[in-house]
């Protein structure tokens, strides 16, 4: 039986000043008052052009972030590796709106499948759509393409040829690839697209993976339809199911355009689902391939008695779990420990260019319930038990 208490194991890639320099950060986030002052301070910062980078990247940047370019997040995965914890190397450069950039994206994204098919460490790759179009483009094509002015065809036709191409490169090289999840006006396109690039490229293996998150009330039964075309159209299906990271700007959106919330009514409807999703790939494991997205310690042990249950080895290469770098160790740790496959998500790129990513995390961390609290019990648990050694 796994335990999560266990933070010799969960933190034994961390040194002491590493457990120290995460517990400062974890308790400043878990202020929602430090938080907006962090954000306030540093988009001052970078109006002002002050030298901020030094720290910035001695502190929150090294907590979770791997570096500033593929090679230099090369170390943090080879430290990783050392724990059986594999690497998912995440480009986190977001707002771009310029055309050269969208292709210099696509081109960062495809040097990521090419590190991932000659390093063992490196499982999957992972884009975002709206990396590499206009977020206006994905609103105005969410309902289909009948009504895009003859520009906005053109656009989206550039758009699919990006996405065919990262899609083409990963199954080349054999590197499975995540298509992550985004704000549910512009999902159903992100849908469209995931489902046009399976069909394409998941005939024999899930290289294509569509991403869900279940704190929407629809996905669960969106998860069952993917599973019956799949079996219809005989390929393979591969999901990420994560539980969401856009819950009040959904419920915001909702209410001021005065349409349904398509956000589950409570967290407990989303752990339910959640968890009944674990279910329903686990028993449709013969062309499902899964990577679970959590945070959630339950979740995670609900997965390993469902493949206990099922007769699955822990290593199953068709399953996976996954934790973001700097979060959630003693899962991530504990679980590599007994021979699951665990990767983390490593985000990367120049320091003030994954800022919004890292002070979306921040925010993140303060409004989920308990998560913060969690992580700092932890480390003051390993710290005292350090101390007795």
């Amino acid at each position: 039986m796994i335990s999560f208490e266990n933070t010799k194991v969960a933190f034994k890639s961390k040194s002491s000043p590493d457990l120290r320099r995460a517990y400062w950060l974890f308790k400043m986030v878990s202020s929602n008052n430090m938080v907006k002052f962090g954000k306030w301070a540093t988009n001052i910062a970078l109006k002002l052009r002050l030298p901020i980078d030094g720290v910035i990247r001695k502190t929150i940047f090294k907590q979770f972030c791997g570096g500033i370019s593929i090679k230099d997040s090369l170390a943090t995965s080879d430290d990783l590796a050392k724990h059986n914890v594999l690497t998912i190397l995440d480009y986190s450069i977001e707002g771009k709106t310029q055309e050269e950039d969208f292709d210099a994206t696509v081109k960062e994204i495809i040097s990521t499948i090419k590190e991932a098919e000659k390093n063992k460490n490196i499982p999957f790759a992972v884009f975002k759509v709206t990396g590499i179009c206009p977020f206006s483009l994905l609103e105005a094509s969410n309902n289909g393409t009948g009504t895009l002015t003859s520009d906005q065809k053109l656009a989206h036709e550039k758009l699919i040829q990006r996405v065919d191409s990262i899609c083409a490169y990963a199954h080349k090289a054999n590197v499975p690839i995540f298509i992550d999840a985004e704000e549910s006006w512009i999902q159903d396109g992100i849908d469209s697209i995931s489902r046009e690039m399976s069909l394409k490229y998941n005939k024999n293996k899930a290289i294509v993976f569509n991403t869900l998150q279940l704190y929407r009330h629809d996905r669960l039964e969106f998860l069952k339809t993917e599973i019956e075309f799949s079996r219809t159209n005989n390929i393979k299906l591969g999901v990420k199911i994560v539980r969401g990271a856009y819950m009040e700007k959904e419920r915001s959106r909702a209410s001021e355009k005065g349409y349904l919330s398509p956000i589950q009514r409570d967290k407990d409807a989303t752990d339910k689902d959640f968890n009944k999703a674990l279910s329903v790939v686990i028993n449709n494991i013969d062309i499902v391939s899964v990577c679970a997205g959590s945070h959630n310690e339950e979740s995670a042990l609900i997965l390993t008695k469902l493949m206990a249950d099922k007769g699955l080895p822990p290593n199953d290469d068709r399953i996976f779990y996954a934790q973001l770098l700097g979060m959630s160790d003693h899962i991530s740790y504990n679980l590599s420990d007994q021979n699951y496959n665990v990767a983390k998500y490593v985000p990367y790129g120049p320091v003030r260019e994954v800022l919004p990513y890292l002070i979306r995390r921040a925010e993140e961390n303060t409004s989920v319930a308990g998560q913060t609290t969690r992580e700092l019990s932890l480390i003051m648990k390993e710290r005292k038990r350090r101390k007795k050694v």
